[in-house]
Order: structure tokens, then sequence, then C-alpha cells
């Protein structure tokens, strides 16, 4: 196959018949972004653009169906869903690939590990990603085109992009839950999925604690989504965790590392989130921002709620958030500013009052 690191053609070349006609793909040094358990996703050029081509190998089928899939339905394009370019097969090797929208800085975990970030780009990356869920919940219709509410069903670090604007995306839809089809009936997934197959194809420490005991309610919609606002809270808590502006900022951990380490067992966290009802440690540093720290922590402490009822819904996070980000007097940057102001201030009138001290003595 064309994609593969052992391609010896000066310029490599595939067609990918993508709906009703052909176009061709011209990898780009072929290079791996990132390989995961289902697919692999590699860098190439598409009609100039540089694009990102993930690739399931013939047995995954399926899963590049279920994802295509959610990507073809109606009103499906919003900035906070990572933009989908066409499907197609490479059939010389029979890979199934998507076409999709390179995003610049890659997997939020992988940024995270390297970049450090400030408030208002912490602010802005996580009203983003919000926006990006909430719409992606919204059952909608418009122009007589009908968006049936979708839960992702696997939100970690690994399955959001920073695009080079520092804005987030949402991407990896492979399990996801379309809980409308365009005709309003029910379209639930039947099977049960117990809490070890839901470790194998999500990611476990994000997990809710109602998936984590295996006692969902499949027919409820509302459990469904309230588990991606679960983990919605984890990954605002991760994001504000490298924030420079709020203290000195330590190595990016996962949810629960610090806690539990970086590979907590089903046990682990059935113990520690489900019945201790424990969550991600906030910083005692952050307590000093005395503004900032009582609006993170409602909104954290609102999202990973142990009830499924009583989170917030993704949207509300949303709002919140940009309500947020349009207060900056109300930012830690600004606090550390009028502190330091403050200080120097203080020092000033303890000089002059030295100063007029020893004038009088004299």
């Amino acid at each position: 196959m064309c994609l593969l690191r052992d391609t010896v053609s000066p310029e490599p070349k595939c067609c990918l018949y993508i709906y009703t006609k052909n176009i061709f793909f011209y990898p780009k040094d072929s290079e791996v972004v990132v390989s995961g358990h289902f697919s692999s996703v590699w860098q190439g050029c598409l009609n100039k653009a540089t694009v990102a081509v993930k690739v399931f190998p013939a047995a995954h089928r399926r899963s590049f169906i279920k994802e295509r899939e959610v990507f073809g339905l109606p009103l499906m394009e919003h900035p906070g869903l990572v933009y989908f370019l066409g499907a197609g097969m490479e059939p010389t090797g029979g890979h199934w690939v998507l076409l999709l929208e390179l995003a610049k800085y890659g997997p939020l975990k992988t940024f995270l590990s390297s970049y450090s970030i400030d408030w208002l780009s912490s602010l802005k990356m996580a009203q983003t990603l919000s926006q990006g869920l909430a719409f992606l919940h919204t059952d909608m219709y418009r122009n007589e085109l009908h968006k049936p509410a979708i839960t992702h069903g696997d939100l970690s670090s690994s399955n959001v992009l920073v695009r080079v604007d520092g804005t987030c995306t949402l991407c990896n839809f492979g399990c996801a839950t379309v809980l409308r089809t365009c005709s309003g009936q029910p379209r639930l997934q039947k099977q049960r999925e117990s809490p070890q197959l839901r470790s194998q194809v999500g990611t476990l420490c994000y997990t809710s604690p109602e998936i984590l005991e295996g006692c969902v309610n499949l027919n409820n919609d509302l459990w469904l989504i309230q588990g991606d606002v679960y983990a919605l809270g984890l990954l605002l808590w991760e994001l504000w965790s490298r924030c420079s502006d709020l203290y000195a900022v330590p190595e990016h951990q996962l949810p629960y590392e610090a806690e539990l380490g970086p590979s907590p067992s089903l046990d682990d966290l059935i113990l520690f989130v489900s019945q201790r009802r424990e969550r991600p440690t906030l910083p005692i540093p952050w307590r000093q921002f005395t503004q900032a720290f009582s609006a993170m922590n409602d909104i954290l402490e609102d999202c990973w709620d142990h009830e499924p009822e009583a989170r917030l819904t993704a949207q509300c996070a949303a709002n919140r958030l940009a309500a947020y980000y349009l207060s900056p007097l109300n930012s830690p940057a600004s606090h550390l500013k009028i502190t330091f102001r403050n200080e120097i201030m203080h020092l000033c009138i303890n000089w002059c009052m030295l100063e007029l001290t020893e004038v009088t003595a004299m």
C-alpha cells in the first residue's frame, strides 16, 4: 500500500473511490501522526492541501463504517467537530480510509504533555471543546434537514484535537451512539457493553461512575449524554492542571493518575470513583485566586457529579465558560498583576515612611 513506510515509488499514488468520483491521494513522506487500536492516522496531501488520512485495516471495516455514518449525518459541520473531507477504499490493499482535517498540534494529550497554557488560552480551549460537545448532543432541524442527538462515548484527551489557533475539536467517533434517527425513532445500541469491553474501546479513567458499575440504562438518553459531560469535567481539570497562570505547572497527568497511578484497574476506579465518590484533586495554589477558583470548582463539580441527572448539560458548561472568558478582571493573570501592583505600592509606602522617619530623626 502506498501509505506504508516502505513505499519505494518516487511519487507514491493511490486512487480512493469517494462517493461517486475518483480522487487521488499523495502521501506526504509517509508520515504516521498517531496509531490506535482500530486505525492509524497519516499525514498526507490532497489537492495540494495537507490532510489527515485515517486508515482502517480490512479487518476493522465495521469501525470504519460506524464512523463514516456519523460523519454522513445531516448538519454535521461545526467548528467543534473535526472537518470531514471524504471516505473511500484503497483498492489494492483493501484498507478503508477517512480523509479529515489535520489539526496542527494533534491530540490534546500530546499537546498538554509538551506545552503549558495561560489562563485565557485555557478558557478558549475549554469553551470550544464544550461547544463542540454541546453541538454533538443537540437534536436539531434546519432547512428540512434533521441532525439527531449523538453521544461521543469515548471523550478523552486522546480524542480531542488542538488547532493552530488554539481551539479544540472533537474527533474519533467510533464509540458514538446516535440517539435518534432522522425519522425521530430511537436507534440505541441494543447490546450492553460491559465495563471490561468499555475499557478496551474507550479510555477507562474518563468513564463515568454509572458506566464503571455497569448500571447504565440504555433506554435513557440522558444517561448516555451525561456520561460525556462527566468526561468533559475531567478534561477541564486536565486543561487547568497545565495552566501556568494558576501555579508552577507540574508535568501533564491524566485524571486520577496522581491518586491511582498511570494505569488504574477497573476495580481501583470502581472503588475510588463510584464507591468513595472521589474526584481529581484541585491543587491548593489554585485557591489563592478566589473568583477563578470558585468558578472552576463550580463547573468541575457540576460536570462530574455522581448523579447523572445532577450534572450540567454541555451547553450550560459552554455558556458558563463563555461568560467567564468575557470577564478578564476575574482571571488569575489579572489577579497576579493586581497582587504584584499592590506589593509594589506597599514597598513604596514603606520606603517613603522609612525616608520620612530618617528625615524627622535628623
